[in-house]
């Protein structure tokens, strides 16, 4: 039972409660005993004060003096009047207004017993010494000393009746609180496993720990749908995409069967063998970019020289601009610095210069650029080819799409699909460029800086 009180909110706050009261009565008894003790020292001081004076105004004159001067105090005593008694060796009484046992030994006593003139009795704190003769004790009265003792004993209880009250009143409070807080988090929890992914967590924009740990949580969620949704978009992808290419297949796997010619047999095998290397690669590719859409926080954090590894990939498909006939030109200032995965970035690049290779007519001229682009390092591939409609143009980042002048070329619609998913993985953006002649590809990669 005490070990699944620990692990509630109200058990944890009930505890921490009950802590503070336990701190609260041991304070107020530390407290309470400190007082009593300096009061009852005060109490002391003042009866052996008492004492030095009557002993003082008697001295030489033995015990006559001494009693003599008890009786003058008796007749002008008061109220807060300290008690007198004198008695000689033998015990006899010789002055004061009580009567008690005198102490065996000198000193003093905190509880004193005697009886007043009336008969009432008293308990005193008094201070007993021998004089030459006998002995003198001087008694104070403890009852306004209890009183005050009585005093603080009530307000101590109170005032911890009262923290026990508040504490017990904000336990309930707090976790009535938390109570709702988490039940908010609980409910929208249920939601999501009930299949309602769209649910987030409402937020009341205090900035609590609450408040943060819903944000953080909405973040989680956020991105466990946009996973969910590459998922079911990959899915839909190769039951949608991968139809034709294996109803081909199975259609040459048909053809090998039925096939007499050992020779067009072989033909067949063959192509069935380019249309199987075909699907791999389109399967390759979907689970290519589905895990680059999921590797955004896990991308290597490593920092490096963007001019240089473009200078170095422009330098590279030079010669093959060349031969086709087409220019490749770079416009790019040194030192431009990025983080991410290097071999991400260049595998964009090539999509992008692959894809002017392939689609545009000899004699195109191709340009690569960087600028800044606040925060991000904008990289531009353009040509001045005939380019795409602009209708076309904002469905060519989706999976499978091709441009109609490109369904004639070899390819399956997958490359701006990935340059787009490492772009963003990088914490930048993918677009083409609607302003410029001819086709332009423009990405964006979180700088060094940022």
């Amino acid at each position: 039972m005490l070990r699944r009180i620990w692990r509630t909110t109200p058990g944890l706050i009930a505890i921490t409660a009950l802590g503070f009261a336990l701190a609260t009565a041991a304070i107020g008894a530390v407290a309470y005993e400190i007082t009593h003790e300096a009061l009852e020292e005060q109490l002391d001081h003042r009866i052996a004060a008492e004492t030095s004076g009557l002993l003082a105004e008697a001295e030489g004159g033995g015990l006559p003096a001494l009693a003599t001067a008890i009786g003058r105090r008796d007749a002008a005593r008061s109220t807060a009047s300290p008690e007198y008694l004198l008695v000689d060796n033998r015990g006899t009484k010789l002055a004061g207004s009580v009567s008690a046992t005198v102490p065996g030994k000198p000193g003093f006593e905190e509880f004193f017993h005697y009886r007043l003139a009336s008969g009432a009795g008293r308990i005193g704190q008094s201070l007993t010494t021998v004089v030459p003769g006998g002995m003198l004790v001087v008694a104070a009265d403890r009852a306004d000393l209890d009183q005050i003792d009585h005093t603080m004993g009530l307000l101590f209880a109170g005032a911890l009746t009262m923290i026990a009250l508040a504490g017990a009143s904000m336990a309930l409070l707090l976790g009535w609180t938390i109570r709702r807080r988490l039940n908010r988090i609980d409910t929208t929890a249920q939601a999501i496993i009930a299949g309602d992914l769209a649910r987030r967590i409402p937020r009341d924009g205090s900035d609590s720990e609450f408040d943060r740990l819903s944000a953080t949580l909405n973040r989680m969620l956020d991105r466990i749908e946009t996973l969910m949704d590459n998922l079911r978009q990959v899915s839909s992808d190769i039951a949608h995409d991968l139809r034709t290419p294996l109803t081909r297949l199975h259609a040459s796997l048909d053809s090998i069967a039925e096939a007499a010619d050992p020779e067009e047999r072989l033909a067949q095998i063959e192509r069935a063998r380019v249309q199987m290397d075909d699907i791999l690669a389109i399967f390759s590719a979907l689970l290519r970019i589905a895990e680059i859409e999921g590797m955004s926080d896990r991308l290597p954090k490593e920092r490096f020289d963007l001019s240089a590894l473009i200078d170095q990939m422009v330098e590279t498909y030079r010669p093959d601009f060349d031969d086709d006939g087409r220019s490749l030109h770079l416009v790019a200032p040194a030192g431009m610095e990025v983080v991410g995965d290097r071999r991400l970035i260049s595998q964009a690049l090539t999509n992008l210069l692959d894809n002017c290779l392939r689609h545009t007519p000899p004699g195109t001229a191709v340009t690569v650029s960087i600028r800044d682009g606040g925060g991000l390092v904008r990289i531009t591939v353009a040509d001045d080819g005939p380019g795409v409609p602009v209708a076309e143009r904002p469905s060519l980042f989706d999976r499978f799409a091709r441009a109609e002048l490109a369904r004639s070329t070899a390819g399956h619609g997958l490359g701006l699909s990935m340059v787009q998913a490492i772009a963003q993985a990088h914490g930048g953006d993918a677009r083409i460029l609607d302003d410029l002649r001819g086709f332009a590809v423009e990405i964006g990669i979180r700088t060094a800086t940022h």
